[in-house]
């Protein structure tokens, strides 16, 4: 057993350190990946929060041009509907009336010309000329939302044809002292002012700009699309409004068509609120690249390593084999396959140490081919050699445990340690051995063994030389008794016993 742990450990540093070599390339390479897809992922959230950043201010700035715009158009429809109370109205001439009625009143090349409207829905006065034609608005929304809610305030309609032109309706309730309807009056701010509007910006083709009321009718889209406007996405069963709330931000497809995109929410400040949204695919392009770069790289250094450390470690297996056989080479009898002397002393010394430790006796059986010499010089060296490599072959079948040590000790002279062995057990080995060794010769070469035994356990003062001269000496007793047989030494007188 200690002479297979001895080879065990003389190979391990090597073995060890190949799997060493293999398990921290391997740790290498699983950090040093981690780290650059954290790296990436980082990178990718930085683009994602860059893009978020930029929608939100888009959204931003468009809803705070809309919301500015439509202040001002609802003080010129205050202005209107506050004039249209005073005595004088009714007696003056009709240019004084829009003089009166229109002086503040806010005009740009896409704000309609504002309207007034009586209580029947018909058109009274008209900004932009002093005899309208007839016009009854009496079944619009916004007409009948006035009339029939006093507390409606600013009223912006649902995009519609007004006037010939695509446009959204703002407009106001003209009330009495009293609170009772006199009519109501509308204005309209046309689509060519978004349009104008989103082509000042700097936008990719599949950018968006959507302009919702507060109750989620779209008002105007970028790209135009008139199936699109004045759709209300409440009636989109597969969009939810909780997916995109006011300041928020949603990464998706979303409810007008199937492109993914990160849409961006305004904070609604205004009547009106903007709905900016980017692909996806365009927010992580440059991120894309990026990461397919690096990740190319990577994976060029992790392919290059593990090539390396397989290399390596292939190297370090080899040089392990080597040594293995170098040791083999060097602790082993050629002749027989046993241990040879300086293995032998080796391990009888550890196992003398522990066996004072731990104070338990260590046997030693001192083996010896009898008449040796003469059958050497009668049938040759190498019938000789077949007779000691027939011993060895007995002895290795005799000596079973791992941590047994049999080695040709010198010349015909073999020698077989028993660690933790009682002389009873170590005697009963001896004659298996000079037995099996018996029945092995034939006849007319008939060859046989002498053996040697001592068991005892070491104490303090005491060297394993001594257990040595005492399985010497016993061999010597049985030569001189006869041969063939075991004799075992008695300590620490060392009388002999047959």
């Amino acid at each position: 057993m200690l002479s297979g742990w001895r080879e065990v450990m003389a190979r391990r540093p090597w073995r060890l350190s190949a799997k060493l070599l293999i398990i921290s390339s391997v740790v290498t390479v699983i950090g040093f990946s981690a780290i650059c897809v954290n790296v990436m992922l980082d990178m990718r959230r930085g683009e994602e929060a860059l893009a978020r950043q930029t929608l939100e201010n888009l959204a931003t700035t468009i809803e705070s041009d809309v919301t500015r715009n439509i202040e001002i158009y609802d003080l010129s429809l205050k202005a209107v509907a506050g004039n249209m109370l005073l005595p004088e109205i009714a007696t003056v001439s009709k240019p004084i009336r829009h003089l009166i009625l229109f002086d503040h009143a806010t005009t740009a090349r896409n704000f309609g010309a504002i309207q007034v409207f009586d209580a029947e829905g018909r058109l009274t006065i008209d900004a932009s000329t002093l005899d309208p034609l007839p016009e009854n608005r009496s079944e619009e929304d916004y007409f009948r939302i006035h009339r029939d809610n006093p507390g409606a305030g600013l009223y912006i309609s649902r995009p519609m044809l007004f006037r010939g032109a695509y446009a959204i309706v703002l407009s106001r309730r003209i009330s009495d002292t009293d609170g009772g309807f006199l009519g109501v009056v509308a204005g309209s701010i046309r689509f060519s002012y978004f349009h104008e509007l989103f082509e000042r910006l700097n936008l990719n083709p599949d950018d968006t700009i959507t302009v919702l009321k507060r109750d989620r009718t779209i008002m105007m889209r970028r790209p135009f699309d008139l199936d699109v406007i004045g759709t209300n996405l409440n009636d989109r069963r597969t969009w939810s409004a909780d997916n995109l709330r006011a300041g928020a931000s949603y990464a998706g497809q979303g409810p007008v068509d199937p492109t993914p995109r990160l849409y961006v929410r305004s904070t609604d400040s205004g009547p009106l609120f903007v709905v900016a949204g980017k692909p996806l695919k365009a927010v992580f392009e440059l991120w894309q690249k990026e990461a397919y770069r690096i990740g190319a790289v990577v994976l060029a250094l992790i392919l290059f390593m593990l090539a390396s450390t397989l290399v390596l470690a292939r190297e370090i297996g080899r040089r392990a084999e080597a040594e293995r056989k170098l040791e083999e080479m060097a602790t082993t009898d050629a002749l027989t396959g046993l241990r040879n002397r300086r293995k032998f002393d080796q391990v009888i010394d550890v196992e003398w140490r522990r066996a004072m430790r731990q104070k338990t006796p260590v046997a030693l059986l001192m083996i010896d081919a009898d008449h040796f010499k003469a059958y050497n010089d009668t049938f040759g060296h190498q019938a000789g050699d077949q007779v000691l490599v027939g011993i060895a072959i007995c002895i290795s079948d005799s000596v079973s445990r791992a941590g047994d040590c049999a080695a040709r000790y010198g010349g015909e002279e073999f020698a077989v340690l028993l660690p933790g062995t009682s002389v009873t057990d170590a005697l009963e080995v001896a004659e298996a051995i000079r037995v099996k060794v018996q029945g092995w010769s034939d006849d007319q070469t008939a060859s046989t063994v002498s053996c040697g035994i001592a068991s005892f356990v070491p104490t303090t003062g005491m060297d394993w030389p001594i257990l040595v001269a005492a399985a010497d000496k016993a061999l010597y007793a049985a030569k001189a008794g006869g041969r063939n047989q075991s004799v075992v030494a008695s300590l620490p007188k060392l009388s002999l016993v047959a």
